[in-house]
C-alpha cells in the first residue's frame, strides 16, 4: 500500500548519552598525552642546556629516550588515541545529526547526512564542510532559535591553526636538532600546539555534552 509518509517518519532518536562519554573520555586522553609530549620536549631542551653547560652527561641524554613519559607521549600513542577519538566522535555527530534531523527536519541541514562522515576525508572540502555539519546540529538541537555559533567557531578556528599551520611546523622542527636553538624553538612550537588543542578540545568536549543534554532532554519530553 503506498505510503506519502517522510523517510525520517520512519527513523527512532538516537542515543547520544554514552557516544557523548566516551568521546570526552578518549579526547582528554588525547589531550593529556598532548601535554606529556610538551613537557617531554621542554625535558630534553633542559637536558640538553645542561650537558652544554656542562651539568649534564651524554648518558642523560641517552635516558631521556627511555624515559616513561617519553614513551606515553610517542608519536604512535598519539596516533592510537586520536584514531580512536575520531571513530568515537563520528559514531556520536552521526547519531546527534540524526536526532537534529527528527527535531527540526533535514532542510536545516546544509548537507546531506553522508558529509557527516565523508567531510573528514575529503581534501580541500575537509577545511569547511565538518564546520557547517556541526554548526548546523548545533543550531538544529538547539531549543531556542536562533542560537549564536560562536563556540563552534571559536572550536573550528583553533582545531584549523593547528593542523594546518603549527602541527606542520612543529613536526619539520621536530625532525633537525642541529643546535640547542633547534631544541628550543621546538618545545615553544609545541607548547603552542598542545594551548590550541586544549583549547580546541576542551570547547569539542563543551559542543558535545551540550548537544547530547538538548537532545536528551527534547527527547524525554516528546516520551512524556
Amino acid at each position: 500500500m503506498p505510503t506519502n509518509a517522510s523517510p525520517l517518519a520512519a527513523e527512532r532518536p538516537r542515543a547520544v548519552t554514552g557516544a557523548a562519554t566516551v568521546v570526552t573520555v578518549l579526547i582528554s586522553l588525547v589531550l593529556v598525552n598532548q601535554v606529556l609530549v610538551t613537557v617531554g620536549n621542554w625535558r630534553i631542551y633542559f637536558l640538553v642546556h645542561d650537558y652544554l653547560a656542562g651539568r649534564a652527561t651524554a648518558a642523560d641524554l641517552l635516558a631521556a629516550d627511555s624515559d616513561v613519559l617519553a614513551k606515553l607521549g610517542s608519536f604512535w600513542a598519539w596516533v592510537l588515541m586520536g584514531g580512536a577519538a575520531g571513530i568515537a566522535w563520528l559514531v556520536w555527530l552521526w547519531r546527534a545529526r540524526i536526532n537534529s534531523e527528527l527535531m527540526s527536519g533535514a532542510a536545516a541541514h546544509r548537507r546531506a547526512r553522508g558529509w557527516v562522515v565523508g567531510s573528514w576525508t575529503v581534501p580541500v572540502a575537509n577545511l569547511w564542510i565538518p564546520y557547517q555539519v556541526v554548526s548546523d546540529v548545533w543550531r538544529a538541537s538547539a531549543p531556542r532559535r536562533p542560537v549564536p555559533v560562536t563556540l563552534v567557531s571559536a572550536w573550528w578556528a583553533l582545531f584549523m591553526v593547528a593542523n594546518i599551520v603549527v602541527r606542520p611546523i612543529q613536526w619539520r622542527m621536530s625532525s633537525k636538532f642541529d643546535s640547542e636553538q633547534d631544541v628550543l624553538s621546538n618545545a615553544n612550537v609545541s607548547t603552542l600546539l598542545t594551548a590550541l588543542y586544549v583549547v580546541a578540545g576542551l570547547l569539542i568536549i563543551l559542543i558535545v555534552r551540550r548537544v547530547t543534554a538538548w537532545q536528551t532532554h527534547r527527547h524525554a519530553q516528546n516520551a512524556v
